[in-house]
């Protein structure tokens, strides 16, 4: 099992550094290409759309070629789309790059993810799932330095390398022990354990904060921009953000495994309910940092439960391990295109603060939900699972 973590969070973590890398690099190409706000939060949400995409076919794909195969097949897109970054000078060849990586990323995060969590027992779910996002978060983490970097010395070599590091990965890989695929689910039985109404309240709270980081992405860099922090500066303001997600995300899933997956995605509701109002606020750099930083610990405590949730909803409706990672790819990707593509079309046309009062609308009604249906709630939220 250690073995296979460090593989699939040495993957995650590859990902998610190139998929970051864009965040200082974003202000650059909003001067250099003559790009608008919403044509920038295009380019943020194509990784996430090929992720939407491809989400629940790599989910058929993994279950019947095996988790190996499926990975190899997203590294080597991870692996073209780099290069492709790298050289590309038109917002349409970067658009088609940045999708490509989102396809790679879904054939790695399903595969990867649904490699891992076969076996794992209930009650050390949370504790996994957070130890994983810890190793994307390190990608997050990376992400902005080599974006930072690219600010400098330019794209070519920075994307040129993240090209050869997927394909050490892919010898990887290679070695890697992997169960035989299992038999595949009948497409019906499929549709009817995703569309089971727990399985469905806990792919919207992967999604909900994610539209969030979508926006955020998007608009924190290009109003850090604005209030005159260089490339770096962004790179460092993300940089801090992430490095206090890495170490959160495993505390939280493992107070999840104990109390129960609801006790903290309520607080998370709350938190980024007040946060999103407040981001737009601050008309100073320090301020705007440290509103970035609130709003990525709020979501925190969503995120690590609820992908744990999840994929115990799916398991309990009989979807097998491999469609309700797929499914955790697609409620991530839905709300990352909404919010980076959406809401920073809404924020170009009207301004950032009516796109994050959206955004807070959404946990406003999801908390209001949530009381509303609390003497006969569903979902696991009581006493730890196993």
């Amino acid at each position: 099992m250690r073995r296979l973590f460090a593989f699939v969070a040495t993957v995650v973590l590859v990902d998610t550094m190139f998929l970051a890398a864009l965040v200082p690099l974003l202000p650059e190409y909003v001067d250099e290409l003559g790009i608008s706000k919403a044509a920038a939060g295009v380019l943020s949400a194509a990784y996430a759309a090929g992720t939407l995409l491809a989400a629940l076919p790599t989910g058929w794909i993994t279950a019947r070629i095996g988790v190996r195969p499926t990975m190899l097949a997203g590294l080597s897109l991870l692996a073209i789309s780099s290069l492709a970054f790298a050289f590309g000078d038109d917002i349409v060849v970067l658009d088609i790059a940045r999708f490509v990586q989102g396809l790679g990323g879904a054939c790695a995060w399903t595969a990867g993810l649904a490699w891992l969590i076969a076996g794992v027992p209930n009650d050390r779910r949370g504790e996994l799932i957070g130890s994983a996002l810890a190793a994307a978060v390190a990608g997050l983490l990376l992400g902005p330095v080599l974006g930072a970097i690219a600010t400098v010395t330019g794209p070519e070599l920075v994307f040129s390398a993240v090209a050869v590091i997927a394909v050490g990965l892919a010898v990887w890989a290679l070695t890697v022990p992997a169960d035989a695929p299992s038999p595949v689910q009948p497409l019906r039985a499929v549709l009817a354990g995703i569309t089971h109404a727990p399985v469905l309240l806990a792919a919207w709270f992967v999604a909900l904060p994610s539209v969030l980081a979508g926006a955020l992405d998007v608009l924190a860099p290009l109003r850090l921009d604005e209030l005159g922090a260089t490339g770096i500066a962004v790179g460092a303001v993300f940089l801090v953000a992430s490095a206090v997600e890495a170490v959160v995300s495993p505390i939280i899933g493992r107070f999840s495994d104990r109390r129960g997956r609801m006790v903290p995605i309520r607080a998370g509701l709350a938190a980024s309910f007040a946060a999103a109002l407040l981001i737009p606020l601050p008309a100073q750099i320090v301020p705007l940092a440290v509103g970035v930083l609130v709003v990525v610990i709020a979501m925190s405590l969503i995120w690590t439960p609820a992908m744990a949730l999840l994929s115990e909803e799916a398991e309990a409706a009989g979807v097998d391990v491999a469609f309700g990672t797929a499914l955790l790819s697609l409620a991530w990707a839905g709300g990352q295109v909404i919010g980076g593509s959406v809401l920073s079309g809404v924020a170009d046309a009207t301004s950032d603060a009516i796109a994050y009062a959206v955004i807070a609308a959404g946990f406003a009604l999801t908390l209001t939900l949530l009381a509303m249906l609390r003497p006969r709630e569903r979902v696991r939220q009581g006493a730890p699972s196993g």
